[in-house]
């Protein structure tokens, strides 16, 4: 998460602006809804217990190519991400020379970090967002800031418009791994989640690497790194048009009281023959028009308080703590699985970094500790920490807050992030490799113990099955 803010509403503003525009504007159409639900659920309630014990032994799982590519179109975002991320790696010395601020750091400083500040408001809203509008108008508007700000970093004159174009880009960059971590769960079948989960981290990491490789020749050539925000327009524009043409969450439009959109949907996710199974199932937690606007006390003090402290926490140790394996185990080891071995070695490649920095290490012997380390940690990271945390947190909260807490725990790993990035240098230099290293290591270790005792494993369950675990009536 990152910094707090309180420029458009206070946290308890926030659920009485949803409760006031809700009730205000759509009254009519919220009563007539959840009639309409109710009567819905209980047609399906009666056949509950054939369509998921029986019709689904019978037929198999649903293929998995029904909703492939739009899972490609939502990694757009995620892909975004990345790149805006390494963008300004290559490019920062051309940019501080023609933008007249070469040898200014905390300017230097500024231009990479304000996008953090711009994560922060896009990530703390994106659940408000999702509520309001649904997923795919919601992709919509997560791809016009990076457009926009792709734009006016291109063409930025002076400091102030790289910073007010790296700002704007910041905002989609907040929205769009929420967004995307959400709509993967929502439209994937239960047996692919988790690999459709990792879609959203390579696609991240593609687009790390993709920002490294165009923006290689920015040191020799003039003027290349303004092609290298123009480039990343590109594929914000095809996320807003493919998004079009791509369905909403089946949950989201049972939330809404649609519930025939929300078969269509499943019909085109899932084929017509699963369509009665899933949403009797979706019946089961959702409860249509029961369900009210959620508060951010709701989350932080309420009755859900305990997987939101979870889900804050795993982002947290996941910055603390410093993919394609992750693809390929998601689904077979599962999830709690993959975090423990994950943040295990990452404690022994701590402890390796840590080892190369001690006296008792010979010089000859430092270098391969170190890197030893190094690539471990990476190769740890990768498998579990990294591509994990999201998508089991969309998979444990409760369809009635799944965005808006998302939205808070995203908030911590871009406070987390902010600072870890600001202080490491200055800790690096004033208490050495050794004993900061040693601290990462402890962190991992916290987080080992904290999955073992908190963290449910989801690996082929379906988000109702998930959320009956984790919330017993009460």
């Amino acid at each position: 998460m990152l910094i707090s803010e309180s420029s458009v509403f206070s946290p308890g503003e926030e659920g009485v602006y949803s409760n006031v525009a809700m009730r205000g504007r759509h009254a009519d159409a919220y009563s007539m809804y959840k009639r309409g639900t109710r009567d819905y659920i209980n047609a399906y309630d009666k056949e509950q217990v054939r369509s998921l014990n029986g019709v689904s032994k019978e037929i198999g799982n649903p293929s998995w190519k029904r909703s492939f590519l739009y899972i490609l179109v939502a990694s757009l975002a995620s892909f975004l991400y990345g790149y805006h991320l390494g963008v300004i790696n290559e490019t920062l010395e051309s940019i501080s020379n023609d933008l007249h601020f070469n040898g200014n750091t905390m300017a230097e400083g500024l231009v990479v970090s304000i996008c953090l500040g711009g994560g922060f408001l896009g990530s703390t809203f994106s659940g408000l967002i999702v509520d309001r509008v649904g997923f795919r108008r919601a992709f919509q508007l997560c791809a016009l800031p990076m457009i926009i700000g792709s734009s006016m970093s291109a063409t930025a004159k002076n400091l102030s418009g790289m910073l007010l174009g790296r700002l704007f880009v910041g905002t989609g960059m907040g929205l769009g791994p929420t967004l995307a971590t959400l709509y993967v769960t929502e439209v994937s079948p239960a047996y692919v989640r988790g690999t459709y989960g990792s879609f959203t981290q390579i696609a991240t990491s593609l687009g790390l690497m993709s920002s490294l490789l165009i923006g290689f020749p920015a040191k020799e050539t003039e003027g290349w790194w303004r092609i290298c925000f123009w480039v990343s327009a590109v594929p914000a524009a095809l996320l807003a048009l493919f998004m079009e043409f791509s369905p909403e969450s089946p949950h989201w439009l049972f939330k809404e009281g649609r519930a025939a959109d929300a078969e269509a949907a499943f019909e085109k996710l899932l084929g017509g023959p699963y369509v009665k199974g899933a949403m009797a199932e979706l019946s089961k937690s959702e409860r249509g028009g029961e369900a009210e606007t959620v508060k951010l006390s709701e989350l932080l003090f309420g009755h859900h308080r305990k997987v939101v402290f979870i889900g804050s926490t795993l982002f947290a140790l996941q910055q603390l703590s410093g993919s394609f394996a992750a693809l390929l185990l998601m689904d077979k080891l599962g999830r709690k699985v993959l975090l423990i071995g994950s943040f295990s070695g990452m404690v022994v490649a701590m402890g390796l970094q840590a080892a190369s920095a001690s006296s008792l290490v010979s010089s000859s012997n430092e270098v391969y500790l170190s890197v030893g380390g190094m690539l471990l940690f990476v190769l740890a990271f990768s498998v579990g920490a990294g591509p994990v945390p999201s998508l089991l947190l969309s998979e444990m909260f409760p369809g009635r807050i799944r965005a808006k807490a998302m939205s808070v725990c995203l908030a911590s790993h871009w406070v987390v992030n902010f600072f870890v990035g600001l202080l490491f240098l200055r800790l690096l230099e004033q208490i050495g490799p050794l004993v900061l290293n040693t601290i990462f290591a402890t962190f991992c270790l916290v987080a080992v113990i904290f999955v073992k005792r908190n963290v449910l494993e989801t690996k082929g369950k379906s988000l109702q099955e998930i959320e009956i675990a984790l919330l017993p009536p009460e």
